[in-house]
């Protein structure tokens, strides 16, 4: 028989001395595939790009055009989808997103004219525009700061996991059922993740399967929890907002340039096809998930180390930059895997760049606010985007496809978008909010 006479109730024990649970890794789990989803429907129309513009005859300028519909859609779907996620949550906002992408996604099937895919598309983009601000929100709802450059490195690298699995699984597709089933196939996954999510997402203080401990652990930060509305016009008066929207808006465009202009750059150079693109692409897409894991890790790292927050994010800032600048040399690259190798370390150390520079984002705002300032960095990096694709239309429509400009522009933009928000923002300090509506 049990002797229960110094038996205390559960959760009598000091909570200083309960390890918190762990609850909130299974939402960013949520996340990583969300992001995964979002990139593999991106990323298919670049895999297929040299195959369709010989099917349907599409110029360099003409598919530039495509991209660039994505891209003001997109840029045009974060002003709406921000609004969405304050208006209705983080869990129906985004699940609104997700479900009105993946029907996007699956239309392409139906299309067979370069108008008809820049239709298509701009919906896509419109849609997936939702992923990041809603993501962002729901770590910085369920992690504290600490966790958060980690969080959102996990979540991100679903971005290089989607780029994995697109060439892996997509080729196979094509050649099996053809191109529209391959659309269609990719488009459905996000209906899948939709019911997860419905069932598994609430804020950490509704939810049943987080403990006391771990509530209190991801509340441990002092910051406002209000869930007033920011709007942009008081946000534009802070540096801090233009040192994250000018990071975005100088190097998410070569982010876009590697994601759309990589399978043709290794076609043209190399003389790939879609059924030996696939490893190549496998390669550099894996580092990049090293890279987005490892840069927020790194930052992370370094702030338990005792590094102040602002050494700790722009330390990482400034070595992601530095590893970009190799893929100078890459078009230049005699042999395919030294290519490869580049540039994945330079896709790598974006993606270590990216994930820094969206924790950027919770350290210097409160919790009311961020969803809009990622809004507004995200239309930021689309805008950009959609300037930089015509002009790499037009470079490789008359320079015959030569690449050399464009990876010289990649190296160096980096250190000068990080030069940018230094001066903009000496030291991370969190924004004054006073005089919101």
């Amino acid at each position: 028989m049990t002797d229960t006479t110094n038996s205390e109730p559960r959760g009598a024990e000091d909570e200083s001395s309960v390890r918190p649970g762990s609850y909130r890794w299974t939402i960013c789990a949520l996340l990583f595939f969300a992001t995964t989803i979002n990139y593999v429907d991106r990323q298919i129309l670049g895999l297929l790009a040299p195959l369709l513009q010989k099917e349907i005859g599409w110029t360099e300028v003409e598919y530039s055009a495509i991209v660039m519909a994505f891209q003001a859609a997109y840029a045009v779907g974060l002003v709406f989808f921000g609004r969405v996620v304050y208006r209705f949550g983080t869990k129906i906002g985004y699940g609104i997103a997700i479900a009105l992408w993946s029907v996007a996604a699956m239309g392409h099937a139906l299309v067979r004219t370069v108008v008809g895919f820049g239709v298509a598309r701009g919906f896509l983009g419109l849609a997936e525009s939702g992923n990041f601000p809603a993501a962002i929100k729901a770590v910085t709802e369920w992690f504290p700061r600490r966790e958060r450059a980690l969080a959102t490195g996990i979540f991100n690298a679903g971005a290089n996991i989607g780029a994995v699995a697109s060439p892996a699984v997509v080729p196979w597709l094509t050649v099996t059922y053809g191109w529209p089933a391959a659309f269609i196939a990719t488009g459905a996954l996000g209906f899948i993740w939709l019911i997860a999510w419905l069932l598994v997402y609430e804020l950490p203080e509704r939810s049943k399967r987080v403990g006391r401990s771990e509530l209190s652990f991801i509340r441990s930060d002092s910051e406002d929890s209000t869930s007033e509305n920011v709007p942009w016009r008081v946000l534009l008066r802070h540096r801090q907002t233009w040192a994250f929207v000018t990071g975005k808006f100088l190097t998410d465009p070569i982010w876009w340039f590697y994601l759309f202009w990589l399978p043709k750059f290794l076609n043209t150079q190399y003389g790939l096809t879609i059924t030996s693109l696939g490893l190549p692409l496998i390669v550099i897409y894996t580092l990049t998930s090293i890279g987005s894991i490892g840069g927020g890790w790194l930052s992370s790292k370094c702030l338990r180390a005792g590094w102040p927050l602002n050494r700790a994010r722009k330390a990482v800032m400034l070595l992601c930059a530095l590893l970009v600048v190799p893929i100078v040399a890459a078009s230049g690259a005699t042999t395919l895997w030294t290519s490869v190798l580049i540039i994945g370390l330079a896709t790598a150390a974006h993606q270590g760049w990216s994930a820094n520079l969206f924790t950027t984002v919770s350290d210097m705002f409160p919790k009311k606010a961020v969803g809009s300032v990622v809004g507004l960095g995200g239309m930021a990096g689309a805008v950009g985007g959609l300037l930089f694709s015509p002009f790499v239309g037009y470079v490789l429509e008359y320079t015959h496809n030569t690449y050399v400009l464009l990876f010289a522009i990649c190296a160096s933009v980096y250190l000068v978008a990080l030069g940018a928000i230094h001066l903009l923002v000496p030291r991370l300090e969190q924004a004054r909010m006073e005089g919101t509506a």
